[in-house]
Protein backbone atom coordinates (compact mmCIF):
# COMPACT_ATOMS: atom_id res chain seq x y z
CA UNK A 1 0.00 0.00 0.00
CA UNK A 2 1.09 3.35 -0.72
CA UNK A 3 2.50 5.89 1.40
CA UNK A 4 -0.47 8.10 3.18
CA UNK A 5 0.22 11.76 4.87
CA UNK A 6 -2.82 12.85 5.60
CA UNK A 7 -3.92 12.51 9.20
CA UNK A 8 -5.12 9.52 10.62
CA UNK A 9 -7.50 8.64 13.57
CA UNK A 10 -6.08 7.35 16.49
CA UNK A 11 -7.47 3.83 17.06
CA UNK A 12 -7.85 3.03 20.68
CA UNK A 13 -9.84 -0.15 22.09
CA UNK A 14 -13.29 1.80 22.40
CA UNK A 15 -13.04 2.81 18.49
CA UNK A 16 -11.22 -0.31 17.42
CA UNK A 17 -14.47 -1.97 16.55
CA UNK A 18 -15.62 0.75 14.41
CA UNK A 19 -12.63 1.04 12.48
CA UNK A 20 -12.09 -2.75 12.39
CA UNK A 21 -15.78 -3.12 10.38
CA UNK A 22 -14.44 -1.59 8.06
CA UNK A 23 -11.71 -2.55 7.10
CA UNK A 24 -11.87 -6.31 7.50
CA UNK A 25 -16.06 -6.57 5.80
CA UNK A 26 -16.14 -2.79 4.14
CA UNK A 27 -19.03 -2.36 7.09
CA UNK A 28 -20.22 0.53 9.28
CA UNK A 29 -20.72 -0.85 12.44
CA UNK A 30 -22.10 1.96 14.83
CA UNK A 31 -22.82 1.68 18.84
CA UNK A 32 -26.45 0.50 19.78
CA UNK A 33 -27.28 1.31 23.06
CA UNK A 34 -28.56 -1.72 25.49
CA UNK A 35 -30.90 -0.32 27.33
CA UNK A 36 -32.72 2.15 24.84
CA UNK A 37 -31.67 0.88 21.31
CA UNK A 38 -29.98 4.19 20.16
CA UNK A 39 -27.86 4.04 17.66
CA UNK A 40 -24.66 6.42 18.54
CA UNK A 41 -21.99 7.97 16.05
CA UNK A 42 -19.57 8.92 17.32
CA UNK A 43 -18.11 6.02 19.91
CA UNK A 44 -19.45 6.95 23.17
CA UNK A 45 -18.66 5.76 26.36
CA UNK A 46 -22.44 6.34 27.52
CA UNK A 47 -25.48 6.74 25.12
CA UNK A 48 -26.45 10.61 24.49
CA UNK A 49 -30.26 9.67 24.74
CA UNK A 50 -30.67 7.81 28.41
CA UNK A 51 -27.43 7.74 30.34
CA UNK A 52 -26.84 3.96 29.99
CA UNK A 53 -23.12 3.19 29.82
CA UNK A 54 -23.91 -0.55 27.93
CA UNK A 55 -23.89 -0.99 24.26
CA UNK A 56 -23.92 -3.38 21.39
CA UNK A 57 -21.85 -2.76 18.07
CA UNK A 58 -24.18 -3.13 15.09
CA UNK A 59 -23.65 -3.02 11.55
CA UNK A 60 -25.64 -0.39 10.17
CA UNK A 61 -26.71 -0.09 6.01
CA UNK A 62 -24.60 2.70 5.08
CA UNK A 63 -27.25 4.58 3.33
CA UNK A 64 -27.98 8.40 4.38
CA UNK A 65 -28.35 11.36 2.47
CA UNK A 66 -26.87 14.59 2.00
CA UNK A 67 -27.73 16.97 5.11
CA UNK A 68 -25.17 19.79 4.03
CA UNK A 69 -22.55 19.63 2.10
CA UNK A 70 -19.31 22.65 1.37
CA UNK A 71 -16.59 22.45 -1.06
CA UNK A 72 -12.79 23.61 0.26
CA UNK A 73 -11.12 25.48 -2.29
CA UNK A 74 -8.48 27.02 0.25
CA UNK A 75 -5.62 25.24 1.72
CA UNK A 76 -6.04 24.66 5.56
CA UNK A 77 -3.61 21.73 5.67
CA UNK A 78 -0.76 21.14 3.43
CA UNK A 79 -1.42 17.24 3.29
CA UNK A 80 -4.95 18.19 1.69
CA UNK A 81 -3.79 20.81 -0.81
CA UNK A 82 -3.56 18.76 -3.88
CA UNK A 83 -6.56 17.42 -2.97
CA UNK A 84 -8.36 21.17 -3.58
CA UNK A 85 -11.68 21.78 -4.42
CA UNK A 86 -12.54 18.89 -2.21
CA UNK A 87 -16.26 18.39 -0.62
CA UNK A 88 -17.26 17.46 3.03
CA UNK A 89 -20.89 16.73 3.34
CA UNK A 90 -22.90 16.07 6.85
CA UNK A 91 -24.70 12.42 6.06
CA UNK A 92 -27.97 12.04 8.06
CA UNK A 93 -27.47 7.81 8.45
CA UNK A 94 -30.93 5.86 7.69
CA UNK A 95 -30.43 4.83 11.30
CA UNK A 96 -30.33 8.19 12.35
CA UNK A 97 -26.89 9.32 13.66
CA UNK A 98 -25.15 12.05 11.37
CA UNK A 99 -21.31 11.31 9.76
CA UNK A 100 -19.29 13.99 8.19
CA UNK A 101 -17.36 12.46 4.95
CA UNK A 102 -16.85 13.05 1.50
CA UNK A 103 -18.66 12.52 -1.35
CA UNK A 104 -16.36 10.75 -4.01
CA UNK A 105 -17.00 9.47 -7.46
CA UNK A 106 -18.76 12.02 -8.82
CA UNK A 107 -17.81 15.98 -9.77
CA UNK A 108 -18.23 18.58 -6.98
CA UNK A 109 -21.33 20.22 -8.34
CA UNK A 110 -23.22 17.42 -8.61
CA UNK A 111 -23.00 16.68 -4.38
CA UNK A 112 -26.24 18.33 -3.18
CA UNK A 113 -28.26 18.51 -0.29
CA UNK A 114 -30.89 15.26 -0.49
CA UNK A 115 -28.82 13.15 -2.55
CA UNK A 116 -28.58 9.96 -1.54
CA UNK A 117 -25.65 8.23 -1.08
CA UNK A 118 -24.20 5.10 0.65
CA UNK A 119 -21.01 3.90 2.24
CA UNK A 120 -17.90 3.62 0.14
CA UNK A 121 -14.55 2.07 1.75
CA UNK A 122 -11.39 3.38 0.92
CA UNK A 123 -8.64 1.66 2.53
CA UNK A 124 -5.94 4.18 3.09
CA UNK A 125 -3.46 2.08 5.01
CA UNK A 126 -3.19 -1.28 6.16
CA UNK A 127 -5.04 -0.20 9.61
CA UNK A 128 -7.27 2.28 8.46
CA UNK A 129 -10.16 2.14 6.39
CA UNK A 130 -11.77 6.02 5.59
CA UNK A 131 -15.81 5.51 5.50
CA UNK A 132 -16.72 7.73 2.43
CA UNK A 133 -19.77 7.68 0.55
CA UNK A 134 -20.79 7.30 -3.18
CA UNK A 135 -24.22 8.21 -5.04
CA UNK A 136 -26.73 5.65 -4.34
CA UNK A 137 -28.01 3.92 -7.86
CA UNK A 138 -31.30 4.84 -8.54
Amino acid sequence: MSTYDKPLPELTEENRPFWDSLRERSTLSLQRCDACGHIRYPVGRVCPECLAPGATWTDVSGGGEVLSRIVFHQVYNQAFADDVPYNVVLVQLDEGPRMFSNVVGIPNDEVQVGLRVRLHCDPVTDEVTIPRFIPEEP
